[in-house]
This record gives structure tokens, sequence and C-alpha cells, in this order.
């Protein structure tokens, strides 16, 4: 049985990010499509997308390519190796950058909140 793909328009829709972004992704290998049609188009499927989305999690809370990558290939080596000590560290420690992260935007966020306020009293 063939798996279901989609095309660029369906997982721009889904994922928010913009065709642009998605072969920019496939240009520089962080996101390729398991598939191509016979006229070059592009064909994700469900697990390319839940990549693209993993991915597009990572956006707001300012991690770089390289950062991104460096994530897929740590999940993408524990499916392989899932008791792998060193992996897990390696995981462990982007899970206490994140939190990191989360928590810096959501001081940014309440500053936010606190201008808005202020703006709306003006």
């Amino acid at each position: 049985m063939e798996e279901e793909t989609a095309r660029i328009g369906e997982v721009t829709e889904r994922t928010e990010l913009s065709s642009r972004t998605l072969r920019h992704y496939d240009e520089i290998g962080l996101v390729t499509p398991s598939a191509r049609t016979e006229g070059g188009f592009r064909l994700y499927t469900e697990a390319d997308i839940a990549r693209i989305l993993l991915i597009r999690r990572m956006k707001p809370l300012g991690f770089t390519l390289d950062e991104m990558r460096e994530l897929l290939d740590v999940v993408d080596a524990l499916a392989a190796s899932p008791d792998d000590v060193d992996l897990r560290k390696r995981l462990d420690a982007i899970r206490d950058e994140t939190a990191e992260r989360r928590e810096k935007l959501s001081r940014q966020v309440a500053m936010a909140d606190e201008f808005m306020e202020q703006l709306s009293q003006v």
C-alpha cells in the first residue's frame, strides 16, 4: 500500500510556513520531501510534515538552522538506538535549552502585555 503524500501547498497550510521556507529546508537538507512527482513537485509524507512541525515549534524560540538540524539528528539517531546514553544526554541538553528559551519568551510576552496595558491607559 502506498503512503499518502501532500504537495507543498497543503503542507504550507498545515504548517503555516511559506513554500519558500519549505524549499529552502529542502535545499539545505534540513527536511527533504520523501518523494517527487514525475514533474518534480515535492511530495511530503506525514513523517515529513511531523519533522517540519517540530522545526516550526523551534522557530519562535530562536533556534538556528544548525540547532534544528542537531535536534533532528538526535531524534533520528535515538529512533535507531533508543538506549544510547550520549544521545539521551544531548536530548536532555536540548530540552534544558528549550526550557530556558521558553522562559525568556514568556518574560518578553509579559513585557509586551504590560506595554499594551500602558498604551490603553494613554
